[in-house]
């Protein structure tokens, strides 16, 4: 399932869309000891507006987030579809199209059993249709060709116990203590899925659609114990994997323009192919070139570039994965956030046998806590600096050094 195909379902996924339809909802309230006190099956015409506009926003949510960060796509081992299998469970509540109270209970059971939460929660999965037309060799769609595509989309949503405290009470008008605790269904769903994939603008019930609220907190057992499928590392993950093979393996040669060139470089990676629908990649040859062009030395590059493919077994990491958005420099106490069109503004020098960091200001005013201050001019020579902020004495500029606490990106 790649961007446009996603998108294409996102854009369609409403009640307004003429090729979308909600058909059917199955609901679950668990409680924190794993049982299920309530389970429900209704059509979806027939749940009452402000109630179904909630369900609609809620399902929609799985589908919010980034392709290879938030959204994760597993294929189902050959196993999974055995009886009793979790594709054979998911693929029976996709063809009863959830009308099945037998169907409906063991894709309940399957999540319940299976997936770890800490608190109590709620289930929602609904069954969708969106028909899909053809489209011509000029990307027009054809009118008379066309075709439904039936799915789930499943929300995990946690359940929060809410005391508000004082309320007042219209019946006895008076402000007193509220007796009774609402438990509230969160709208943004911590987890869910989509099965099966629109992929080649059709289905494919191989593959599976994993949905992580936040990207740095994956629920693993959804996807192993759930979705049975094998779980592969959060883009976290990847980029703090490939930060401990650069600091490992480039230590020594690590300095601000590598660092700040090798993010540049991947950003450039990313900007070519950003309206490719498949998510573009970094294979090691890629690595090696990329290090190389940032003045790393061939052996060095070439290091990276073998310990990189063994670290990722042939399955590259996603570009976007290891960009960072801005550059980071820390050290004693002092954290500096540098934007991505201002980092050849910043440069290490050493002046006088001491190191210093050096930002270049086109303007004399800067923020300093939210108040504008202006930077002092330089003093003319022979004449007594009228600001502690004026520049270290002039030197030829040395070799530059690495600011060691630096992330690599």
């Amino acid at each position: 399932m790649n961007k446009k195909e996603l998108s294409e379902i996102r854009k369609n996924f409403s009640e307004t869309s003429d090729l979308f339809v909600l058909n059917r909802v199955a609901t679950a309230f668990v409680d924190s000891e794993k049982n299920i006190r309530c389970q429900s099956i209704r059509a979806y015409h027939n749940i009452p507006s402000e109630e179904s506009e909630c369900l609609m926003t809620t399902l929609k949510r799985v589908l919010s987030g980034t392709l290879g960060k938030g959204l994760l796509e597993y294929e189902f081992p050959n196993e999974a579809y055995e009886e009793g299998g979790s594709q054979s469970i998911l693929y029976e509540a996709l063809q009863c199209k959830l009308d099945s109270e037998n169907a409906v209970s063991m894709l309940m059971e399957q999540i319940v059993r299976n997936m770890d939460y800490v608190s109590t929660y709620a289930i929602l999965i609904g069954h969708c249709t969106y028909t899909v037309f053809q489209k011509s060799k000029s990307d027009e769609l054809d009118p008379y060709q066309s075709q439904e595509y039936h799915f789930l989309v499943a929300a995990i949503c946690s359940v929060e116990v809410r005391v508000d405290g004082l309320i007042y009470n219209e019946d006895d008008n008076a402000i007193e203590k509220k007796r009774v605790y609402d438990r509230i269904v969160a709208e943004i769903p911590t987890d869910g899925f989509l099965y099966p994939t629109f992929t080649g603008r059709g289905p494919d019930v191989n593959h599976v659609l994993y949905s992580a609220h936040k990207p740095k907190e994956v629920n693993v057992s959804i996807v192993e114990n759930v979705l049975g499928c094998t779980f592969h590392r959060t883009a976290q993950e990847q980029k703090e994997t490939f930060q401990s093979m650069m600091q490992e393996i480039v230590s020594d040669e690590l300095s601000y323009t590598v660092i700040t060139g090798v993010n540049e470089k991947l950003r450039d990676i990313a900007a070519e192919y950003a309206n490719d629908p498949e998510l573009p990649v970094v294979d090691d040859i890629h690595v090696r070139d990329i290090l190389l062009d940032s003045g790393v030395s061939q052996e060095r590059a070439e290091e990276m570039q073998m310990a990189y493919r063994k670290a990722t077994q042939d399955k590259p990491i996603t570009v976007n994965n290891l960009i960072e958005s801005k550059t980071t420099i820390s050290f004693d106490g002092v954290t500096i956030s540098i934007g991505k069109d201002a980092t050849d503004k910043v440069r290490t020098q050493c002046v006088n046998g001491r190191r210093y960091l050096l930002i270049d200001l086109d303007d004399p005013a800067v923020e300093i806590n939210g108040l504008t201050a202006r930077v002092a001019e330089p003093a003319a020579a022979g004449t007594p600096s009228e600001s502690e902020d004026a520049a270290p004495p002039a030197q030829t500029e040395e070799p530059e050094t690495s600011v060691t606490e630096a992330a690599p990106f």
